[in-house]
Formats: C-alpha cells, structure tokens, sequence
C-alpha cells in the first residue's frame, strides 16, 4: 500500500530523504493546455503573427513564455517546499497551436537520485501562465485547461500516459 511520501511518522511534512538512493538517468515530460480562445487567436492571425512570431506590446508571446518556463523549472525547489534542489542538465520548451488552443510541453533531464517531475510541471505551468499574462489586454476569457505529466523516466518505475 502507498502512503503519503512527504510525512513522516508523527505526519508532519518533511523532505524525502535520498541518501541511500542511486544515482540514474531522470527525465520527465509535461504538458500544460492554454485555451486562448477565437478571439486572441483571431488577433494574432489577423496581425500577421503567428507561431514563433506571435508578439504583443509586451514582447514576443512564445518565446518570453519559454524562458519564463526555463526559469521557474530551475527554482523549482524555491516554489514547492518540499522538493529537493536539483541541477538540470536539460530543459527544452516547446509551444506549438491547434485550433484556439496553445500547446505547452516541458522536457526537464538530471542525472540524480531523485526524479524531475516536479521541474517539468513548474515549467509547464509556468509558461502556460506567461502566456496568459502576456495576452490578457485582448481578453480575460483564457483558460489553462490541464497540467499533466506526460512520461517520465527514472526512479522506481518509469510513466508514460497514452
């Protein structure tokens, strides 16, 4: 049976202890949905601006989004109280659209005796919220419909949803 891994014994919250673990291979992939709805996606086409183009008067949409994602996947530890500071030896953002909808997916790797997870979703959530900041003034009626772990591998048991 599982059980709670961030409480210890008297349920108190605490930090996993890894010590004991080996070091391997982690890498995890997630992916956040921002439904930018017919009338911001209306805009951007309409001004010419699309895919790794899409700008408004605070900068490029896209391109901030990744970086902002980049940023917040390293400080992870900052964010989460509970999870463990890691050096990243990769993380690969990518936005791409379908329909109204803006893809986000953050792809995080670290050698280390603790998984990434936790890193790809900050990210994810991270430039899913950049790019809802960054296209507000043309509307309000945005949605981030999902953050979800895609796969990951690493660790007790490797994950991948179909």
């Amino acid at each position: 049976m599982s059980s709670f891994s961030h409480l210890n014994a008297e349920g108190n919250p605490a930090m996993v202890d890894v010590g004991a673990k080996a070091v391997t291979r982690r890498t995890a992939l997630a992916q956040s949905v921002v439904a930018l709805g017919p009338e911001i996606m209306q805009h951007l086409v309409a001004s010419g601006l699309t895919g790794t183009d899409i700008a408004t008067k605070k900068g490029p949409v896209f391109q901030t989004a990744i970086i902002a994602g980049t940023m917040a996947a390293k400080r992870t530890d900052d964010l989460i109280p509970l999870c463990h500071s890691l050096g990243l030896d990769n993380c690969q953002i990518t936005i791409t659209t379908e329909g109204t909808d803006a893809i986000v997916n953050c792809l995080v790797s670290t050698e280390g005796k603790t998984g990434v997870e936790m890193e790809a979703l900050v990210g994810a959530s991270v430039a899913a919220l950049t790019i809802y900041d960054m296209c507000k003034a043309f509307s309000h009626d945005i949605v981030i419909r999902e953050t979800k772990l895609m796969e990951k591998t690493g660790g007790k048991r490797d994950f991948r949803r179909e």
